[in-house]
C-alpha cells in the first residue's frame, strides 16, 4: 500500500441563492420624467465571498446602476445578489476562480432581473444589462493584485 492522498472527488453545489439587499432611489422624480430619455448609463460591479463552514462559501455580487438624464441624476439601483456554494476538491487556484467567477456567474441572472424590475417599477423604461465576462473580470482583478505586490 502507498502512501499517496486519494483524489477527493469535485463537488459543486448551490445551497442557496437569495437577494441580501436592494435600494432604489429616484431623487429628481417626477420632473425627471418630463426630460427626453436619453439615458447615460454607468454600471459598476463587486463581488465577495467569505467562508462560512468548512466547503461552504457565500459569495456576494453588488451592482449598481447609475442612469442620468442630461446630468440630472433619473434613477440609482443597487442590488446585492448572494448565494450560498458548496465546494469541495478543488485547488486554491480552482477556489480562486470559481468564488472570482464562475459563482459571480451564476448569481448575475437573478441580480440582473431584480435591477430590470426594480426599474420598471420606478417608473422608467425597461433595463436589461449586458451580459457579463466574469472569467476575464476575475482575471483583471489578478493581474491588479500581481502589480500592486
Amino acid at each position: 500500500m502507498t502512501t499517496e492522498q486519494v483524489a477527493q472527488p469535485v463537488e459543486f453545489t448551490i445551497q442557496k441563492i437569495f437577494t441580501k439587499d436592494v435600494s432604489f432611489e429616484s431623487p429628481n422624480a417626477p420632473l425627471i420624467f418630463k426630460d427626453q430619455w436619453q439615458p447615460e448609463a454607468n454600471v459598476d460591479i463587486n463581488t465577495q465571498s467569505t467562508t462560512h463552514e468548512e466547503n461552504q462559501y457565500e459569495v456576494t455580487l453588488s451592482l449598481t446602476v447609475t442612469v442620468k438624464v442630461e446630468g440630472k441624476t433619473a434613477f440609482l439601483v443597487e442590488v446585492k445578489q448572494a448565494g450560498i456554494f458548496g465546494i469541495v476538491g478543488v485547488s486554491a487556484e480552482q477556489l480562486g476562480h470559481i468564488l472570482g467567477a464562475y459563482c459571480p456567474a451564476t448569481l448575475f441572472p437573478y441580480a440582473r432581473e431584480a435591477v430590470g424590475s426594480i426599474v420598471g417599477r420606478g417608473g422608467f423604461p425597461p433595463l436589461s444589462l449586458a451580459p457579463v465576462n466574469f472569467d476575464m473580470l476575475y482575471q483583471q482583478s489578478l493581474a491588479e493584485t500581481q502589480v500592486k505586490h
